[in-house]
């Protein structure tokens, strides 16, 4: 996995750091980009990019500071868990966002630092570093959803290469991403032990994605159909029956990254705060308060749950980098992130009334309708990723101890 120095750089060397990422950032930031977003990270997939978007991705490639505290010899920053600290304060400062993202920097890139080959990593890890390349996640299967132990996609042992075929469902940017890490089985006989770690070429013969429609209008999602897929044995990370190991590993760092770092959660605090939203749709009273005192109640309670959330995240994410990796106790992150999600989105939808309904047309605000298919693509953020009933039971398993009794 990314090694993170175990003593950090003194006060002194980090205020040196410090001024040396305020001048890095200053020469090669566009002004023009702040408060966008990564072009890759939109939920309805990723859009094009413009120049400005794509000299801030090279530049920050170039540098290793997307995937800040990786090995400087797989293409990262190799920056210490403080320094790191000090270049998102910095990049915050001028309102720059990080423009290397999605599925390889938060799922595939740390569970390949730790269990890919010394060749495997040198192939991979520097494209993801540099965002050059878009990954996708091939779990889920129609029959193995919760109980994902389950999956039946088949690899076929053909010597040098395995023979795929199968299926997985929801498969997030499929019809965008360039390769999968999946789950296959490599033997019948065995559940868990029959799990083997692979990695397809999305444009291989005989994969076909389907994109999925969802409620909200977008299709980020993907039905992806295996026949006769050739994936060569060098594409294997681990052992065979390794797989459900590395699987669940991979699972610790998704629900880390889904829980609200640099996620949707990450980015609450931007845009209008929900007080000034409220008192501009439900007035206030005489001393200037929100004048609905339950919503401003559950208003308040809602933004101290962010800001409490938000701290515990940061804290837990140093404590990974310094120990050994995300623990169980991203399940509870998880659990959090999506109950925050979920709440902002309702409480938007309720503070604005009838002018929160649209769906399109004229007399609603652009913010109004972004809001409505956020509300409805976030129902979904309690189930994927590990709904939040899986992620009870590795709470109740894992951190309180607590056992199956027969």
């Amino acid at each position: 996995m990314a090694s993170v120095p175990e003593v950090d750089a003194p006060v002194d060397l980090l205020a040196a750091f410090r001024a040396e990422a305020r001048e890095w950032l200053a020469a090669h930031f566009p002004p023009g980009l702040k408060g966008r977003d990564n072009a890759m990270s939109a939920v309805e997939g990723p859009t094009e990019e413009d120049d400005e978007q794509r000299a801030w991705r090279l530049a920050m490639g170039e540098k290793g500071w997307g995937v800040s505290t990786w090995p400087k010899e797989y293409g990262g920053g190799g920056l210490s868990r403080n320094e790191a600290r000090v270049l998102q304060e910095e990049m915050a400062r001028i309102g720059a966002w990080n423009p290397i993202g999605g599925m390889g920097v938060m799922m595939f890139g740390p569970t390949l630092l730790e269990y890919g080959s010394e060749a495997q990593k040198r192939e991979h890890i520097p494209a993801i570093a540099r965002g050059e390349i878009r990954w996708c996640q091939g779990y889920s299967e129609p029959g193995a959803g919760s109980d994902l132990a389950s999956l039946q996609t088949f690899a076929e042992d053909k010597g040098d290469h395995y023979l795929v075929n199968g299926q997985k469902t929801w498969t997030s940017g499929g019809q965008w991403a360039d390769k999968c890490f999946m789950l296959v089985r490599t033997d019948k006989t065995k559940k868990h032990e029959g799990i083997t770690f692979l990695l397809c070429d999305m444009d291989a013969p005989g994969v076909e994605v389907r994109p999925i429609r969802l409620i909200s209008g977008s299709s980020p999602f993907c039905e992806t159909f295996f026949t006769d897929v050739k994936v060569p044995k060098a594409n294997r990370v681990g052992e065979e029956g390794q797989g459900w190991t590395i699987g669940k590993r991979l699972l610790q760092h998704e629900r880390t990254s889904l829980s609200g770092g640099g996620s949707t959660a990450g980015r609450m605090f931007a845009g209008t705060p929900l007080s000034q939203l409220a008192k501009k749709y439900v007035g206030i009273d005489e001393q200037g308060r929100i004048a609905d005192a339950d919503l401003r109640t559950r208003i308040v309670r809602h933004e101290m749950d962010l800001r409490a959330f938000m701290l515990t995240l940061r804290r837990a994410s140093l404590e990974a980098k310094s120990n050994q990796g995300p623990s169980a106790a991203s399940s509870i992150m998880k659990n959090v992130g999506a109950r925050i999600t979920q709440e902002r989105s309702e409480l938007l939808i309720e503070i604005r009334g009838l002018a929160g309904l649209g769906w399109e047309g004229e007399g609603f605000e652009e913010d109004a309708l972004k809001d409505v298919r956020t509300w409805l693509f976030g129902k979904a953020v309690s189930i994927y990723g590990g709904s939040t009933e899986i992620q009870n039971n590795v709470i109740a398993k894992r951190i309180l101890g607590m056992l199956d009794h027969q």
